[in-house]
Order: C-alpha cells, then sequence, then structure tokens
C-alpha cells in the first residue's frame, strides 16, 4: 500500500499494522500478493462495519469488488516458485545438521475468460543453482504437452510461465502441470514439482430450465398447500458459489381467478404448491404460470435470469351430480316388439364430458316387475334410451308407470349431495296392434301306424286368435309337406291322409314326419301364424328282407376256408326284423345237393359247397330269407357265384377268374386276333414313316424335270368371273389333262410348251459320303449339265397363242425397225450354249435363211 510504502503509519494505522506484519513474519516480496489480498478483505469488513446503514456495502457488491480484486491481483508482478531444497548431510561425524523443511507449494488462481494480453505471465520457475549453471526450464501435463496442449508453456531460460489464451471453467476447471529443470547437457538438476492451476468461476452463463413448457395438474376443490409440480433449471456455473445458486419466482399467473396468486413456488427447490382454496375446473380449466430463475442466489441487479412456462391443469372430480331435464317423460309402444326405443331420457351434467363423473347410468326403480324395460346410456349424448326388452302385451297392460333415477359411473365426491333432479317418472302407453293366430300346442305329436288307407282323418289342428276384443275369422293353409301326404281343411283344422303313410320314406327322420300349417286371420294388416304337426309313425310288417352280398366267389374245390357269407337286412323296425331265418329252396334239386347255408347268428349266414369238387363257372344261387314279423315276410334272393380254380392259398387264379367269368376258348382266341392285328398296323405304319423318312433324305440336290413348274400353266379352282366376264370361256384357262385336243386344234389357238423328245443329259451324282471339299464341285458340275441341257424348262420350241381376232387399236408391230444401222452379227448366239442353239440358228443363217 502507498502508505505502507512511504513508512507513514500514523497516516493509515490499518494499513501501517498491515507493513508491520509482512515485515515482521518474514515475507518475500513475491508472496505479498497473497497477504494484499487478505489485508484488503479485512479492510472492506471494517469499512462496513464502521459505516452506517445507509452506506453498508452488501455481500454482492463486495463480491464483484472481490472478482475485480483478483483480477488486479492476477496482472500484478507474479511470484516467483523455486524448487525444493535437497536435504544434506553435516560434515561432522558426532552430529548431523537441520535443514529446513520444504515449501508447500500454492495453487495458482487464473479467472476465466480473462480479456488478456496473452501470453500472460503467471509465475516464475527458479533454481538456486541457475548461478552456478546453465538451467533450462520445462513443463509437462495436461495443458501443455498434453491435450488440450498450448494452453501454458515456459521461457527456458528464465522460467517465466505463460497462459496463451483465455480459459473456461466450464470446459476444465484446473490443471496439474510438473516443472522439470535441466542443465544444458539434459541432466535433471532439481526433482521435478507439481503445479495446481485453479480457474476461477466467473458469472458467466444464464441458469437453463430442462424443459420450456412443464405440464402439471391438481385436482379441483384442493386444499392449500397440495402439490403441484416441480420446475427445474441448472447453471453451468460453480455451484458451490454464488455464480450457480439458482432461485425461482412466479412472474405471472392467467388468468387471475379467482385470485392473482394461487400459487406459489418454492425458491430452492422449484416446487409448485397451491397457496388458496377455491380451484374449480368447471370455472377454469387450465393456469399458464411464467417462472423465472435466477443465479447469484436470486439477486436480480447482478444475477442471470431465464424463464419457463408451467401449464396447470385443473382435474375434474364428481362434485356436479347429473339432473334430468324434466320431472316427467312419456313414450308409447306397439305391442309385441323388442328393441323398440320408447323414449329418451335427456340429463344435464357439468363436470368433464365423456368422463366417469360425467357418464350417467340410468335405473329403474319402480313400476316394472317383470322386466319388460331397460335404459341404455347413449355414450355420445349421454341420454338414457328406455328400450322394450321384453314383448308387452295390450291385452294385460295398456299403460306402465315407471320411476327412474340418474348416477353417475363414479361416485360423488365428499361432501356432495345428490339432486332431486336425478329421479323422474315415465309414462307409458302400450298399442294394440293385430296379433297373429297362434296354436296352443306348438309342435303338435300324433301317433299313427303306418300305412293307413287315404282320406283318414288323423287330427284337428286349430289356432287362437289372442285378439279377445275383436273377433276375426280364423282359417288354414298348408305350409309344409314334404310327402304330399296331408291336407287340412281351411274352416276348422282338420288334417286328413291323402295317401299311404310310410315310415320308411326318405321324409321320415326317426320315425317322425314333421308338416307346418299355416293359420291367418282378416285383421287388416292381415297376421299369420304357423304351426308344426309331428306325426309318429309305428312300424308294420311291410317290408320283406333282402340279402347281400349280390355277388361272391368260391374255389372249385371245397376247403374248411372255402365259405361265403351273407347278411340279410330289413327296413322296417324291431320286432319285424330279425332273427332271420335263411334256406335253400327244393327245386331245383341241383341247388341242395350242391350247396349247403347255415345261419351263424340272427343276420348272418354261411354258404359253402356240399361236394368236393364243382367245375368252374358262374352259379346262379337262390336263397329264401324270412324275418321275425307277424306274420312274418319272405324273399327269394339271387346270389351270383364264381366257382373258380385256386392256389394254394384259396384265392381264385388269373386263369380261373377268366373261365370263371364265362369266357369261352373261342372269345379268348378272338380277343388274341384282334391284339395281334392291331399290333400289326402300328408295327407297318411304323416301317412306312421311316421308309418314307429315308426317301426324303436321299432325293438328288437338282428336282426333276417332271416335277418343275416354271412356264406351265398352272390349274387352280375355278372362282367365276363378274356379269361381264359371262361370256367368256373360263375352261381355256384351266391345264388340260392331256395334249390330244391340243394337237388336233388348229395353229395359233393355244399356247403349249413343248419339251424336246432328245436324250436327257446325264448330271453328275453325288458320292453318299461326300467329301466337304467336294460340295463346291458338285455343284459347279450340275450347274454346267443344267446349263447344256436342252431339256430342262424352260423349254425352247415355238410357243402357240390364241388367235385374239382382227382390228386391234393398237396397230401392227411389223412396222418397228431396229434402231442400228447395217446388219448385226448375231454369230455370239452361238456361244451362249444349247439353249440359245435355236436362236442362233435364226438370227446367224446369213442371207441363205
Amino acid at each position: 500500500f502507498p502508505p505502507c510504502a512511504s513508512g507513514d503509519s500514523d497516516t493509515l494505522p490499518l494499513s501501517a499494522c498491515a507493513c508491520v506484519c509482512v515485515r515482521t513474519w518474514g515475507f518475500s516480496p513475491q508472496d505479498r500478493s497473497a497477504v494484499k489480498i487478505f489485508l484488503l478483505f479485512f479492510f472492506f469488513f471494517l469499512v462496513a462495519v464502521s459505516q452506517d446503514s445507509q452506506r453498508t456495502f452488501s455481500f454482492f457488491s463486495f463480491q464483484i469488488g472481490f472478482e475485480e480484486m483478483l483480477s488486479r491481483v492476477w496482472e500484478s508482478q507474479p511470484r516467483v516458485i523455486k524448487f525444493s531444497r535437497r536435504h544434506q548431510r553435516g560434515s561432522s561425524a558426532n552430529s548431523l545438521r537441520r535443514q529446513k523443511r520444504d515449501w508447500v507449494i500454492p495453487p495458482i488462481n487464473v479467472p476465466e475468460n480473462s480479456r488478456g494480453p496473452f501470453p500472460h505471465m503467471l509465475v516464475r520457475i527458479r533454481s538456486d543453482q541457475d548461478k552456478d549453471v546453465g538451467i533450462r526450464y520445462s513443463i509437462t501435463g495436461a495443458g501443455a504437452d498434453q491435450p488440450p496442449s498450448g494452453i501454458y508453456n515456459i521461457d527456458p531460460i528464465s522460467g517465466n510461465m505463460f497462459v496463451t489464451q483465455p480459459l473456461d471453467r466450464e470446459e476444465r476447471a484446473s490443471f496439474h502441470l510438473r516443472a522439470h529443470a535441466v542443465d544444458m547437457n539434459g541432466n535433471q538438476v532439481e526433482n521435478p514439482i507439481d503445479l495446481y492451476i485453479y480457474v476461477i468461476d466467473m458469472n458467466d452463463n444464464r441458469p437453463e430450465f430442462q424443459n420450456q413448457v412443464y405440464n402439471g395438474s391438481v385436482a379441483e376443490g384442493s386444499k392449500p398447500g397440495s402439490s403441484v409440480m416441480q420446475v427445474t433449471a441448472t447453471d453451468s456455473d460453480d455451484s458451490t458459489t454464488a455464480n450457480g445458486m439458482v432461485r425461482y419466482r412466479i412472474l405471472s399467473q392467467t388468468p387471475h381467478s379467482p385470485i392473482p396468486n394461487m400459487f406459489t413456488i418454492n425458491s430452492e427447490t422449484g416446487d409448485i404448491v397451491t397457496v388458496a382454496a377455491g380451484l374449480d375446473r368447471e370455472k377454469v380449466s387450465q393456469y399458464t404460470i411464467i417462472v423465472q430463475a435466477t443465479d447469484m442466489e436470486g439477486n436480480l441487479n447482478f444475477g442471470l435470469s431465464n424463464t419457463a412456462t408451467a401449464l396447470i391443469s385443473i382435474t375434474d372430480i364428481n362434485d356436479n351430480p347429473p339432473e334430468l331435464t324434466v320431472r316427467t317423460f312419456s313414450g308409447e309402444v306397439p305391442e309385441n316388439k323388442v328393441n323398440v326405443v320408447v323414449t329418451n331420457l335427456t340429463v344435464v351434467d357439468r363436470d368433464q364430458p365423456h368422463s366417469p363423473n360425467w357418464n350417467a347410468v340410468y335405473r329403474i326403480v319402480s313400476g316394472d316387475p317383470s322386466g319388460h324395460f331397460t335404459i341404455r346410456t347413449n355414450p355420445i349424448t349421454n341420454e338414457g334410451m328406455l328400450t322394450v326388452v321384453k314383448p308387452v302385451d295390450f291385452e294385460m297392460n295398456r299403460a306402465f308407470m315407471l320411476t327412474v333415477v340418474v348416477s353417475n359411473q363414479a361416485h360423488l365426491a365428499s361432501g356432495i349431495q345428490s339432486s332431486l333432479q336425478s329421479t323422474a317418472g315415465v309414462t307409458i302407453s302400450v298399442q294394440d296392434v293385430n296379433e297373429p293366430p297362434v296354436f296352443p300346442v306348438n309342435p303338435k305329436t300324433i301317433r299313427f301306424e303306418e300305412g293307413v288307407p287315404a282320406g283318414t282323418t288323423l287330427t284337428v289342428f286349430a289356432a287362437q286368435d289372442p285378439d279377445h276384443f275383436i273377433h276375426q275369422i280364423v282359417r288354414y293353409s298348408k305350409l309344409s309337406d314334404p310327402a304330399n301326404w296331408l291336407k287340412i281343411n281351411r274352416t276348422n283344422g282338420q288334417i286328413t291322409t291323402m295317401a299311404l303313410l310310410d315310415r320308411e320314406s326318405m321324409y321320415v327322420k326317426n320315425n317322425m314326419y314333421e308338416a307346418t300349417f299355416l293359420a291367418y286371420d282378416n285383421g287388416s294388416p292381415q297376421a299369420s301364424g304357423t304351426g308344426t304337426l309331428q306325426i309318429y309313425l309305428i312300424d308294420v310288417n311291410d317290408n320283406a328282407p333282402v340279402l347281400i352280398p349280390k355277388e361272391a366267389q368260391i374255389c372249385e374245390r371245397a376247403r374248411p376256408n372255402s365259405r361265403i357269407n351273407i347278411t340279410a337286412s330289413d327296413a322296417d323296425a324291431e320286432p319285424n326284423v330279425g332273427p332271420f331265418v335263411f334256406e335253400l329252396p327244393s327245386f331245383p334239386a341241383s341247388i341242395r345237393r350242391n350247396w349247403t347255408i347255415s345261419r351263424l347268428s340272427g343276420d348272418y349266414a354261411q354258404l359253402r359247397l356240399r361236394i368236393p369238387y364243382l367245375e368252374a363257372g358262374v352259379y346262379v344261387i337262390p336263397v329264401i330269407v324270412s324275418d321275425s314279423g307277424n306274420p312274418p315276410l319272405s324273399n327269394r334272393s339271387m346270389i351270383r357265384i364264381k366257382v373258380c380254380p385256386c392256389d394254394n392259398n384259396g384265392d381264385c387264379s388269373a386263369t380261373g377268374a377268366v373261365a370263371a367269368a364265362g369266357l369261352g376258348t373261342g372269345a379268348i382266341i378272338a380277343i388274341l386276333i384282334c391284339i395281334i392285328i392291331l399290333l400289326s398296323m402300328v408295327l407297318l405304319f411304323v416301317v412306312w414313316m421311316k421308309r418314307r423318312e429315308k426317301e426324303r433324305q436321299a432325293k438328288p440336290l437338282l428336282i426333276d424335270p417332271e416335277d418343275d413348274v416354271r412356264d406351265n400353266i398352272l390349274k387352280y379352282d375355278e372362282e367365276g368371273g363378274g356379269e361381264e366376264d359371262q361370256d367368256y370361256d373360263l375352261s381355256q384357262l384351266q391345264q388340260p389333262e392331256s395334249l390330244d385336243h391340243i394337237i388336233s386344234k388348229p395353229t395359233g389357238v393355244r399356247r403349249v410348251d413343248e419339251r424336246p423328245v432328245i436324250a436327257e443329259s446325264q448330271y453328275p451324282v453325288r458320292p453318299s459320303m461326300p467329301h466337304p471339299g467336294d460340295i463346291g464341285d458338285f455343284i459347279n458340275d450340275g450347274l454346267r449339265a443344267a446349263d447344256n441341257d436342252p431339256t430342262a424348262p424352260p423349254y425352247d420350241s415355238l410357243l402357240v397363242f390364241d388367235y385374239e381376232g382382227s382390228g386391234s387399236t393398237a396397230g401392227s408391230v411389223s412396222s418397228l425397225n431396229s434402231t442400228s444401222s447395217g446388219d448385226q452379227d448375231y454369230d455370239y448366239l452361238n456361244d451362249w450354249g444349247p439353249r440359245f442353239k435355236k436362236l442362233a440358228d435364226l438370227y446367224g443363217g446369213g442371207e441363205d435363211d
């Protein structure tokens, strides 16, 4: 301090005392910075105590001044840090020399966000041996030579340590470095010392809410002090200092009903609670609160702030009972109708719609002892739909007086009483309608024996009209009669048969035959009802038994296991069925002589040979079977049995089966001959196909002249001409079958190509296995032969054309002369081969020609 520097202790005794302390305690000039901080803090404290309340420094202003003070101290002359001294033994052998203890190096404090200038010197590292030898200084650790590297560096000669850039405590709050001292050869001179650098926090971060919008809820009617929600804000600054201490407060509340301050917030925890009663969802369903978070322990002058929105929903409780809109409801319903809505009961409930506190539940408390009605709630409108679930009868009840009560699905809140308007009366009138006739017994069952003759009266199936107050006539008709056995009297309902009743009919199920009849009245509108008549048919013995199977086979030689099992069946029922009696007829006598039958049980018997051997063949054996009816019925059934030779296992052999089938030797031979003929035809067809294939492959390369169709008139089907062509002889255009009529025809009537009658040229024959290199020679030889062949078409002969008559409008072509002057030499035509020989003779013959 200046007074201390001048030594004027009278001017400021406190400073003088400080100077005395510094000088007395022996602080080095390099360590006076820390002492200055302490004395300055103590000085402000004394001044604050000595002043009155109007001039008292607040804690916050003091803290700001303290931060400025730290910045100024940081910018003052840095201290010198020396390496710790090494312990040495004394030179005397009798005693040890006591050395001073090493210094404990205090940490280095650096404020964050410093504005420089950079690099800024922090401390000076010095070794006591720098006077004797040359020392080189270095630092290692995170921030120096390790990431984040380059923040700190040191002058290797002077030992001055610098910070090169602003620091951010939120990124890194401290650094641990090590200082090293080596000689010029790199040998360690001092032990490394640890340097701890702490970044001093500044209030450079605002509080941040975790959400911009918070949603909470509280039930309506809640008491003061009820918890609503909690908001949370965080500050990246040091939470152990005022820079990171956040405080909360409510800025505004919307709406202000019933009072502007319905909620409060805990300044430290952010818990929002109610402070007043009167929350009513039916009046205000949601509140919007703006919450502010401020650091510096909530100081609005120096702290940084941020805001968030809290939406508080008021949840519903069942504090409003449902109320019916009127005291009495009315409606009407036709009789015998169900699922008909008689009337709708309307209700009002101010609670939250479509919630258990709003959903209505209706009950009928009186007036409906038989349960004809129920009330269903419409889930959309909350109305009660009074519905008929059990038919009402006008003849029994013409009107109903009901009492209904409405409530909610949820119970009313504590202290809330139900309203008197939750109860109402309902008057229901029943409308009379024309009801259909009703059969008293439906279905009606009667018993009759089958086979009763037509015209038999079975019963009277009458219906009654339930409309007692109206006299109406009932008529009857048949609705369903599968077998068409019955008829009904349309006036009185008497049932009469029209045919024999047969229990064995396909329309009878379990001895029961059903028919349906219709009864209708003459009301308006007409009504009808149906009734079912069930006839139980009692069985009589009217069906003879039958045997199965109808065909069987047996070995020609009697064996123990060679037998035929037969079964008897009867369409009748007990007691007109088995046990059955099986027997063979006495005529013809060969039946009982060759065969025998024995009963195994009531329905089964065995048929087997009586003699040791029977010639193979087909035999028709009659068997008489009788049932146990009274009187019994008998049936003569024919069984077709194939007798065949058998193998060792008792099975018919293949030849035996054929013989048993009744085919003679002649039939078998005929079948074999047919098979041989069929195979021969197939073989001939295959041979013919292969021969044709060989002929096609062996056909020469050049076509036969007779097959050549060039320059010939081809014969096509005649399609006829139009009306203008009817005078022409179209046969002149057809190819003639022979040339006799052409030869006898006058010259100039028809053109005919004539083939010269000379020896044909010999064409080269291609070897069966030619060499690939010979194919070209073969083609050239064939070409030369064709050129020199006068018999090859087109034929060089005089052509004959039909005479078309005189008087042509085109004139004669004989007057056309050649444009060439002088005689022309046609001798070159002789070099063109035999085909142009006649042409060469005509033009090259000279003057003699």
